[in-house]
């Protein structure tokens, strides 16, 4: 298989940022899913935006704790996501999609991991901010380390980075192509 431009410079990208993926998502799943020995526990919560309110009642120090908690948690993927893609040339809106989307299945999966686990409730707050971290995660980090990785990709070479400088005092150019040789007919 033949690579591009920064063939190797993006295969290194995708292998880190899909090392980074497994070691925060083992992470998140070991704060997720582990039992908890609490002497009682509160009922679910399937009721949009009610946990968010009882954090807000809780007065401002409390609900910040709790809220940035939720939002904190999986806000990486929207930056982890795209970079084990390591694709530099998609569509804004599509990357945004579908990290965003990747980041709820991925919260809805620990939701529902934790109906078995003792100790741990479902909430339906957490499925909404987790998703939102990511999201704005994702809109605040990737788009500009997007164009800055293509700005160092379109960024001219600089004289003596090919090899030798040329004899004529310009830029250097690169490989010289070559031709395949073609047998005469008979």
């Amino acid at each position: 298989m033949r690579q591009g431009p920064g063939g190797k410079a993006v295969t290194l990208f995708r292998v880190v940022g899909f090392t980074l993926l497994l070691a925060h998502l083992a992470v998140v799943g070991w704060l997720t899913l582990r039992p908890l020995d609490v002497p009682w526990i509160t009922a679910a919560n399937f009721t949009p935006l009610d946990g968010i309110k009882a954090d807000l009642a809780l007065g401002p120090a409390a609900a910040v704790r709790r809220i940035g908690a939720g939002l904190l948690l999986l806000a990486p993927l929207g930056f982890l996501l795209p970079m084990a893609d390591a694709r530099l040339t998609v569509s804004p809106w599509a990357s945004l999609i579908r990290t965003t989307a990747a980041g709820a299945l991925i919260s809805l999966a620990i939701e529902l991991g934790q109906t078995g686990v003792p100790g741990q409730v479902v909430d339906i707050d957490s499925l909404l901010l987790n998703t939102a971290g990511v999201l704005l995660t994702h809109l605040l980090v990737v788009p500009f380390v997007r164009a800055r990785l293509r700005q160092r990709r379109t960024r001219p070479a600089t004289v003596g980075s090919q090899g030798a400088e040329p004899a004529d005092g310009g830029t250097p150019q690169g490989a010289t192509p070559t031709i395949t040789r073609v047998g005469v007919a008979p």
